[in-house]
């Protein structure tokens, strides 16, 4: 993977050949990186790259430095991503996974919509709509049980989103986007922390006779495109333990 091209700054690329090595559990909890020496002479960078590209690693939390001994991988579960997050992630590369994670349980139907997803999608409660639903893991467990509610008019437009399988051909929101020629103009999100309930507990897989006591987030995206038509409305509920994590550039 060293030598690979792309736009981003040489510390970023190593710090996330790295990240992927950690994430995917290729390297386990208590493995040590090699050090800035090796690494700037495998990458061919400055030895000042190398050690930016170690500190980014510190400051995501997936490494400690020990001195004397060296970079040493820690034990961390894969912080959860927002709806949007997850679909620009899918715009970039085709994959709504973060790195070490996978997706199972892909279930799809056209069921009344609740209350809750009626007043997002401003449809009338009990509307037909189309749900899709799917869990992300990582080696840990759980990270996240995330759904996508659609109004029903697009299951005509594009089958697929009905299906219970993997979308081919892009997101929900790209597909929707080439069906109509309508692109999404914008998106809006809220975060915020809740009690596990017994709903919950279920979708995330948990014992209901003993449920942790730590509060899940649950983060809503929704989605509305140049015409002014809210075309998804997504909910990720984060695993017992989940932070949400985020990073921008600051100019």
């Amino acid at each position: 993977m060293a030598g690979q091209a792309d736009n981003r700054a040489p510390y970023a690329r190593i710090a996330a050949h790295f990240t992927e090595l950690i994430t995917s559990g290729q390297l386990q909890p208590g493995s040590l990186l090699p050090s800035i020496k090796n690494i700037s002479e495998e990458w061919k960078v400055s030895t000042a790259t190398a050690e930016k590209a170690l500190r980014k690693l510190r400051n995501d939390g997936l490494v400690r430095g020990i001195h004397g001994i060296g970079t040493e991988v820690l034990d961390q579960p894969t912080p959860m991503s927002s709806g949007s997050q997850r679909q620009d992630r899918g715009r970039r590369t085709g994959s709504s996974w973060g790195a070490g994670e996978r997706s199972d349980s892909q279930q799809a139907a056209v069921v009344p919509a609740p209350d809750e997803v009626a007043q997002a999608l401003d449809i009338e409660p009990g509307s037909d709509v189309i749900r899709r639903s799917r869990v992300y893991r990582d080696r840990h467990g759980i990270v996240a049980h995330s759904t996508s509610w659609i109004p029903a008019r697009y299951a005509t437009l594009i089958p697929q989103l009905a299906a219970s399988e993997r979308l081919t051909g892009g997101t929900s929101l790209q597909l929707i986007a080439q069906a109509t020629g309508h692109p999404i103009s914008h998106r809006i999100d809220t975060a915020s922390a809740s009690l596990l309930t017994p709903e919950y507990a279920r979708l995330l897989e948990l014992d209901p006779d003993h449920p942790p006591t730590d509060p899940v987030v649950v983060m809503t995206a929704k989605f509305v495109d140049s015409e002014g038509n809210i075309v998804e409305y997504g909910v990720d509920l984060g695993g017992p333990g989940r932070t949400w994590r985020t990073e921008s550039e600051v100019s």
